[in-house]
């Protein structure tokens, strides 16, 4: 998605952004935006507003003389229009040199540059970069509460005192609008405006369209001759809300709706389905209980399987509460900027069969000093296995639910509410073991006494007291069910049958045929409830669009779905206000496989809202494959920050340093190309060298671990980066994916399709391109681990 139309917008809050009332500023002026489109300028506003650390030098890059100007300790030489420049920007950032000043001192430098040479366009040609890779959003999931559309009706516009103005609407939503008035309008933004939406009074007879809908002026942007306003709606009562919402839902097939919601939200979901069947990180869910934490829950995936069978013991019992106990947890929470207690070494002693786990944490081995003993001699064990945690707070002010399309219900059941309001932090237990690394920490080893590592031995658990729940890879549940018995009639083409329903939800029902009629499934049908039309009055329950799902039982069996179209589906509306009315006296079926469903997947979004790494994905194309997308999630992580330090554009990253020399092809394309996605990840690590350039960027010098050759050589490229600059370690890991879990997005592509059938094939199309996904993971601390010599032991 891109901000390009709306740099005006950001142009009008550079200024406000060190503001103190900025957050309410910002709401106003982007009251009428989608809520991915407000996420974006929140990202693009926060990078420029960040601090700066690149030192700008033109004496070699200008034909003009330069002079030395000072800001805030740092030294810049610049010629008079640079300078211009720099002072132009800095008060709009309280004078602090931020992302944004120097791109503005850049940009205006190049233009200015470019404008001298003759016959060459003023706009900047990049040249084309195959390591340029648009990120997309995951873990942030919009729910519009209202639909808007483009909708364009004659207007006429006033203010007290000043003479009417003639106009048009570009969009409308129950809440606001978009108008487009003259350029001189002469009205006043800082009062309320009356405005009479014309072709809507002529059909409608309503006092609030007759006398004019008051409206607030939020924003008003000059385009060409025209002035676009746009409009919080003050005035009108619930007649006004409940015209604009017929309407609306009314008249979709004749006016575009603004789906650009749901489609930034399924795009995030559908790579999601992509990366998550891969993850090898297992997610925790840790609960306050009586004052103490506790893990009382993990989701499993089958990317995950092997860390879960490592804390099995002989009985089968997971040892992992005694690996993750309440006195580890603890000091994670009350130390969270000490990464030492994060980090856990462990290994298994097989005694006549009897599996005895033993197990420290970096802190836990400093405090005793038995650090060369527990690695060293740890490593040399089959079983040995090195773990990063990572922990994240709960913010439960968030919804759990990823209710994307307008009037979902945004909140689970209540019992799914409630468990999961009961978490207080998520974990994401990381092996970080390396099969080439292991002879790194054996180095370690001083011919101590190894009875000393029976300090470590964990205490043995004997019953199971973390529940497991299935990480959700098939449709989600979306409403509860009733039990409801009614005749309807049930006909695809020339096949026809009748049956009894067997429970009911607002868009979905399940049936019992009296004989099988061996319909096409998946498949639309029409379905008839003759018993209820005699209470529907003059709503149509006739010849209703249904979808059949599946069937069971040899076909007598179906499941079907409303196929919602342009119009309102009368079926829908009816068996909604049947439910709402007599929800007291039908009986709620307690579906605890629905319910479970509903647990994992609002488990998965807690895991999805900060990821530990950063998910990428690889497409076939016509010629070759490439990279397609980075995942990036609601905060900023460092990886990708550090990627987006040559592109000026949101959402866009330059990995060039890392993919270039045919690392892209030769270990991760052509690898996948040979995997199954029933392989799980591989990977591979990358040495990084960061270096401060004199002019302020950071370059970037990546080297395959395996380049690097021996224990010296690797020692050595760590020593000499951090004298430069600082050392970063990633590993790569890669998998190939599985076809496209479409039934996931079923609903939201279904939306999109009636609204934007080209989007809707694009996404679909984009999906199916998709053959392999990875991550790439910060294993920095882990790598300075294995070396003895690197270690601070204090």
């Amino acid at each position: 998605m891109s901000l390009d139309n709306h740099r005006a917008l950001i142009e009008q809050l550079k200024p406000l952004i060190m503001e103190p009332d900025f957050q309410d500023v910002f709401e106003q002026l982007t009251v009428d935006e989608s809520n991915s489109t407000r996420f974006l300028l929140k990202m693009e506003l926060n990078r420029i507003s960040s601090l700066c650390t690149r030192i700008i030098d033109l004496r070699d890059k200008t034909e003009l003389p330069c002079e030395e100007v000072v800001v805030a300790n740092q030294r810049y030489f610049l010629d008079e229009p640079a300078k211009e420049a720099l002072l132009q920007a800095l008060p709009l950032y309280r004078n602090k040199y931020t992302l944004g000043v120097y791109e503005h001192v850049i940009k205006a430098h190049k233009l200015r540059r470019l404008k001298l040479r003759e016959n060459v366009s003023v706009e900047v040609i990049d040249e084309e970069n195959p390591f340029l890779v648009p990120g997309v959003v995951l873990g942030s999931y919009f729910n519009r509460c209202e639909e808007r559309m483009n909708y364009s009706i004659r207007i006429m516009v006033s203010q007290q005192g000043i003479t009417e103005v003639s106009g048009a609407t570009l969009d409308l939503s129950v809440g606001g609008a978009r108008i487009k008035l003259p350029l001189k309008h002469h009205l006043d933004q800082d009062k309320p405006l009356l405005v009479k939406l014309l072709e809507l009074s002529d059909e409608f007879y309503l006092d609030d369209l007759k006398h004019g809908v008051e409206y607030q002026i939020v924003d008003i942007q000059n385009k060409d001759d025209s002035a676009v306003f746009r409009l919080k709606r003050l005035g009108g009562g619930e007649a006004l809300d409940s015209l604009l919402s017929q309407l609306i839902r009314g008249y979709k097939f004749r006016y575009k709706v603004d789906v650009n919601d749901v489609i930034v939200t399924a795009t995030g979901l559908g790579y999601e389905r992509h990366y998550l069947p891969l993850l090898t990180h297992l997610p925790l869910f840790v609960s306050i209980i009586e004052g103490k934490p506790l893990i009382n829950y993990e989701l499993l995936g089958r990317g995950n399987k092997p860390i879960q069978h490592y804390f099995q013991d002989e009985n089968e019992i997971s040892q992992l509460p005694s690996f993750i106990n309440t006195r580890r947890l603890t000091q994670m929470l009350k130390n969270i900027d000490n990464s030492e207690h994060c980090y856990l070494f462990s290994f298994i002693h097989n005694s006549n069969g009897k599996l005895h786990f033993y197990s420290a944490t970096l802190a836990e081995l400093k405090a005793t000093k038995n650090i060369h003993l527990f690695l060293g001699f740890a490593s040399t064990k089959t079983s040995w296995r090195v773990f990063k945690i990572v922990m994240q707070p709960i913010d439960h002010s968030k919804n759990y639910k990823t209710s994307t399309l307008p009037g979902d219900d945004a909140r689970y059941a209540a019992l799914t509410e409630q468990q999961l309001a009961q978490f207080s932090h998520t974990l994401q237990l990381i092996d970080l073991t390396n099969e080439e690394a292991r002879k790194d920490y054996q180095c370690w080893f001083d011919q101590s006494d190894v009875n000393g590592l029976k300090i470590f031995s964990q205490a043995k658990i004997k019953q199971h007291s973390i529940k497991k729940v299935s990480m959700p890879f098939s449709e989600r549940r979306h409403e509860a069910r009733f039990i409801f018995k009614t005749l309807i009639t049930i006909q695809q083409g020339d096949k026809q049958a009748t049956g009894i329903t067997h429970d009911i939800s607002s868009r979905g029902l399940q049936l019992t045929l009296e004989k099988s009629a061996n319909f096409n499934e998946p498949g639309a049908v029409t379905l008839s409830f003759p018993r209820l039309q005699a209470a529907a009055g003059k709503t149509n329950l006739s010849n209703l669009p249904y979808q059949l799902i599946r069937s069971r039982m040899n076909g007598v069996t179906l499941h079907l779905s409303a196929i919602i179209g342009h119009s309102p589906h009368e079926g829908v509306e009816f068996l909604s206000k049947l439910i709402a009315h007599n929800k007291q006296k039908l009986e709620q079926l307690s579906d605890n496989e629905g319910q479970k469903k509903e647990l994992a997947d609002g488990m998965k979004n807690l895991v999805m809202r900060q990821l530990p790494g950063v998910p990428y994905f690889i497409e076939k194309t016509v010629k070759a494959a490439q990279m397609a997308y980075i995942g990036i999630g609601t905060t900023t992580d460092e990886i990708s920050h550090l990627f987006a330090q040559d592109s000026d554009k949101v959402l866009q990253y330059n990995l060039k340093p890392l993919l270039d020399n045919n690392v892209l092809k030769q270990h991760i394309i052509d690898p996948i190309k040979l995997m199954k996605p029933t392989h799980g990840m591989a990977f591979f690590e990358v040495f990084m060298q960061l270096t401060r350039h004199p002019r302020g960027a950071v370059q970037i010098q990546c080297k395959l671990k395996s380049e690097l050759g021996n224990r010296e050589q690797q020692i050595q490229f760590i020593t000499q980066s951090k004298k430069v600059g600082r050392f970063m370690a990633l590993r790569v890991y890669i998998g190939a994916t599985d076809k496209p879990d479409m039934s996931y997005i079923r609903r939201e592509l279904e939306y999109i399709h009636i609204h934007a059938n080209h989007r809707a094939k694009q996404l679909e199309e984009q999906l199916w391109r998709v053959i392999g996904s990875g991550e790439l993971l910060d294993i920095t601390t882990e790598v300075e681990i294995r070396f003895p010599s690197l270690m601070t032991l204090a």
